[in-house]
């Protein structure tokens, strides 16, 4: 229960919602209730069951706030001064009238049961997306995104469908049920508590059910959200999917989960399924015990229990069915709910990582240099990714990294902008170690630009602005550094065209020229570029690297490079290798160097 309440905070003010909830399904069961509780004088008039002595006796009741009291006495001098005829039009009067209240205040109960929902609902999502954007870079290296989709819809929407309408069965359904098993305790406490009998049968088995519904409900949503995970990478990597004729390879992983999703899903169903037909069986039983124990208190004629009250009886002993079928299935589809909602909250309650610190400063500018301090790094205990790295990037200067591929560069450069946390050592940025600067105020110092360029399906116009609200004119000028702006305004809605889903509509240098127009608009004193060249061809390579020579002018610059020819020019060059600085130094230092590392990756470019 724990789970339910605490996604039941999402709604907002709760008091706000059951308060007005409760009044109108209140009065929705009351006047429900009422229209079978005017069954009795209904069928007294038609079989005439009330002689006029009766009749006489009920017209002398006083008037006074007893509905019953009021009921009874207008009814009886109703019959006396207009017959039969006027008797039954005001019983019939008074059930049209009881039918529209009652429906009136149940579409009322409706709405704001449907307010409610969406307000849980609506809630619930930005909670967890907000979560998860707000989490550390590592939490996104481990988890697949399609589960994290599956989080944020699937399991939201099955929150929505089963605890929230559970939530409704628990009040508006419950005050029905209290409704009819009151009016039933006053009509007969006899049958009433015969009845009840059945509650503990009925509660042992829906307790056995649920319990297991629950384990089912949620290896079926890890499931989906497996199968969601499975489309998001393959839609995504169409291109290697064709190229490597590897259509069916995919679709019989797609089977597998499919047929495991199918299973579970089925296992879950068969349960909930269950709840209906035995519910069925039960009450069926009842009413055919009542029939026979109220039909016998008939027979016998020992005065207990008049025809008309019995048959008025068991017309609303009918209708308790409903409300706790309908109890019983909203408990037994909130097993889903529940398993949904406890995968929503463990990404809801997940920690980050990178935190920031709660004495962190805020940094306005760049003016000294960032230090590496003895840093190591690790993503796991037993693997360290760097060991003891030393150096320093002073302020409008340009250190290069190099090395071969899983050598630790981009680890690095991870770092500065911090991504991850060190293990070991310190990152400083002005002397002031990075971990108490807000990460905010951090990364605003910044501009990095990646090899592969992060695009979104939109207009060239607002992933150059991403995030900022500026004057057209900017992004002209940005575009233009960036050597942008020709083919922007070729394309057939100039810098109002949509790129398409990860810019897939653009050239990969023109990704990357958007891309630096954005570095480039946002103006940051430090740049990182994570060999932003390496993935085009010589002539995109030539127009992106005149567009990062604009970029890097008077600023802090960190570049991992591939291609050695475009750091010739760095003040310096470190070499990486197996996590650690094996050489440093200028171009021609390190090229002269015999036998050098750096020496050989030259020499393999050259040929």
């Amino acid at each position: 229960m724990k789970v339910y309440f605490t996604i039941l905070r999402y709604a907002g003010n709760l008091r706000k919602f059951i308060i007005p909830f409760a009044i109108t399904s209140l009065i929705a069961g009351v006047f429900g209730v009422l229209n079978f509780v005017l069954l009795k004088p209904l069928m007294d008039i038609l079989f005439g069951q009330v002689g006029p002595e009766k009749l006489q006796e009920m017209a002398a009741l006083p008037v006074s706030y007893n509905i019953s009291d009021l009921f009874y006495g207008t009814f009886a001098r109703i019959s006396i001064e207009h017959g039969k005829i006027g008797a039954l039009q005001f019983v019939c009067g008074t059930i049209v009238c009881g039918i529209l209240i009652s429906n009136v205040f149940r579409y009322l109960s409706l709405r704001l049961l449907e307010g409610f929902k969406v307000n849980m609902v609506a809630n619930l999502r930005q909670a967890v997306f907000g979560k998860a954007i707000n989490l550390n870079l590592g939490f996104f290296s481990n988890e697949r995104k399609g589960d994290l989709i599956s989080r944020i819809i699937t399991d939201v929407q099955e929150v929505e469908n089963s605890i929230a309408n559970t939530f409704s069965a628990a009040i508006k359904e419950l005050i029905l049920l209290v409704s009819y098993l009151i009016t039933l305790f006053v009509m007969s406490w006899h049958l009433t508590l015969f009845s009840l009998i059945i509650i503990p049968i009925t509660g042992g088995f829906l307790g056995v059910t649920l319990k297991r519904m629950r384990h089912n409900a949620g290896d079926s949503q890890e499931r989906l959200g497996n199968l969601l995970s499975l489309m998001d990478e393959a839609f995504g990597g169409m291109r290697v999917i064709k190229a490597f004729v590897a259509e069916n390879f995919i679709q019989n992983k797609f089977r597998f989960e499919n047929q495991a999703y199918k299973k579970s899903l089925f296992a879950y169903a068969s349960k909930r399924e269950l709840a209906n037909p035995f519910s069925e069986v039960i009450s069926v039983t009842m009413v055919a015990g009542l029939l026979l124990f109220g039909g016998s208190m008939i027979l016998n004629n020992d005065g207990l229990l008049e025809a008309s009250a019995f048959i008025t009886y068991i017309a609303i002993f009918s209708q308790v069915v409903r409300p706790a079928k309908e109890i019983a299935q909203a408990f037994s589809s909130a097993q889903r709910g529940l398993a949904s909602g406890q995968r929503i909250l463990d990404l809801i309650n997940q920690r980050s990582e990178i935190v920031d610190d709660t004495h962190a400063v805020e940094v306005k500018s760049f003016e000294k240099a960032i230090e590496f301090k003895n840093v190591s790094f690790s993503y796991a205990a037993d693997r360290e990714i760097l060991s003891d790295i030393n150096f320093k990037l002073e302020k409008g200067k340009t250190v290069a990294l190099v090395g071969s591929s899983g050598g630790g560069k981009s680890t690095i450069a991870d770092l500065i902008p911090r991504f991850y946390d060190v293990t070991g050592g310190a990152i400083t940025f002005d002397g002031k170690d990075i971990r108490e600067i807000s990460q905010k105020s951090l990364r605003g110092r910044m501009g990095i630009v990646t090899q592969e360029p992060i695009l979104f399906n939109d207009t060239i116009f607002n992933n150059i602005a991403f995030g900022f609200e500026v004057p057209e004119t900017s992004i002209v000028r940005a575009a233009k550094i960036a050597n942008a702006h020709e083919f922007i305004v070729n394309q057939p809605d100039g810098y109002q065209t949509v790129i398409g889903d990860r810019g897939t509509k653009l050239s990969g240098g023109q990704r990357q020229r958007i891309s630096i127009a954005r570095a480039i608009l946002h103006n940051p004193p430090i740049l990182i570029l994570d060999e932003a060249t390496s993935a085009l061809d010589t002539e995109s390579e030539k127009l992106v690297q005149d567009a990062l020579v604009q970029l890097m002018k008077n600023r802090t610059t960190l570049v991992i490079a591939h291609r050695l020819s475009t750091i010739q020019n760095a003040d310096e060059i470190l070499v990486i290798h197996q996590g650690k600085i094996i050489e440093r130094g200028r171009h021609d230092e390190l090229a002269a160097i015999e036998d050098g590392f750096y020496k050989k990756l030259v020499t393999m470019q050259e040929l």
